[in-house]
């Protein structure tokens, strides 16, 4: 079974670096706000090669964010959250991070594994425990309680013994929200969460995100094409669309 999602990722969904780098900076330096932004991009130019894909990238990312990333398909959004997650260099501009890489939790679009392998939904939420816990380690007990309450946050303890693949598409995205609250993160990244399920699996997924940020003080930053849906859920709107990011003005939040 791959454990990996992309270069330098443990299958928990959270980075496997133990290095406390706090700026990747090119031209220029970061952001001076107190309280520290976990994250802040400053016109920051981010592409494949040399040509970029987005340009002038402004972003901070505080605890307790709810910030929904709103473009069509192929606009940057998961180049932005490579960028973000140091697994794309920057092109231009300055991209200060103020917490460790293992202190962001990653949900991608779909999970790297094998529907073969006969894991059931709380080995697949173990997996966030990997950079803490060998995975050939028995889970200590210390993990099990931090995995009774990771089951508890998304809602579904009654599902841990059930084969992760003969889950609905919306159970198996809160078990994967599950697996990267697993490595107690600071700031979580979704790249399009909401994206495959169905209407109730949405509005549960989307009540998960908010509730995280209120109670937890969690930042989620997450994407989607539907701006409809990032509009009724987010605190704050990121715009991607033809190499451009800008933030959104909103009325206030309806709740989902």
């Amino acid at each position: 079974m791959d454990r990996l999602y992309y270069p330098n990722f443990s299958a928990g969904g959270h980075l496997n670096l133990e290095q406390d780098s706090e700026a990747i900076t090119r031209a220029g330096p970061g952001s001076a706000h107190s309280p520290s932004p976990l994250v802040s991009l400053r016109d920051v130019s981010l592409g494949y090669g040399e040509q970029p894909v987005l340009r002038g990238v402004g972003l901070d990312v505080y605890p307790g964010d709810l910030i929904g990333v709103a473009g069509p398909n192929g606009s940057g959004k998961t180049t932005l959250f490579r960028a973000m997650l140091g697994l794309l260099a920057i092109l231009g501009g300055s991209l200060v991070r103020h917490c460790a890489l293992s202190a962001f939790g990653y949900v991608p679009q779909s999970a790297s594994l094998d529907p073969q392998f006969p894991l059931s939904a709380a080995q697949v939420v173990e997996m966030g425990a990997y950079g803490r816990v060998r995975f050939y380690q028995l889970l200590p007990r210390k993990e099990k309680q931090r995995l009774r309450e990771v089951l508890d946050q998304v809602g579904l303890p009654q599902l841990a013994g059930r084969s992760f693949f003969s889950l609905s598409g919306g159970q198996k995205q809160r078990m994967l929200i599950a697996r990267a609250l697993m490595a107690n993160p600071k700031i979580m990244i979704l790249d399009e969460p909401l994206s495959g399920v169905d209407e109730e699996s949405r509005r549960s997924i989307a009540a998960l995100l908010i509730k995280l940020t209120r109670e937890n003080r969690l930042a989620v930053v997450f994407s989607s094409h539907d701006l409809e849906m990032v509009q009724r859920v987010a605190d704050r709107i990121v715009r991607v669309d033809k190499g451009k990011v800008w933030i959104e003005e909103k009325a206030e939040k309806v709740e989902a």
